[in-house]
């Protein structure tokens, strides 16, 4: 198995709930193997405005080849009019884990 195949998904949201509840969906459905939320604070400018707010991020294991079908899915039902998310691939990591990511999603 090449980790090339494999990336993490880093979304933002506002709310620790919905994102726990959006991301169980993703496993349930494997697209992702796994997604972890950390609490964090975002500095951004957003309609002409400074803002300084609380937000929660997850990270999702998942393969290359799912990418679109999540980055569809959290567009259609973030409430952010233009949700955080970015990709990154993953360049290598421990064989089991990467192993069982590849196992775990569809």
């Amino acid at each position: 198995m090449n980790s090339g195949d494999l990336c993490s998904v880093v979304l933002t949201a506002p709310d620790a709930e919905w994102l726990a509840q959006f991301t169980r969906t993703l496993v349930a459905d494997r697209l992702c193997a796994a997604a972890h939320i950390f609490p964090m604070r975002a500095i951004y400018r957003w309609g002409g405005e400074m803002n300084d707010v609380s937000e929660f991020r997850a990270e999702c294991h998942t393969r290359t080849v799912l990418v679109s079908d999540i980055v569809e899915r959290i567009s259609s039902e973030h409430p952010y009019e233009v949700p955080g998310v970015v990709v990154l691939p993953l360049i290598g990591g421990g064989p089991d884990y990467l192993r069982w990511v590849q196992d775990e999603t569809a």
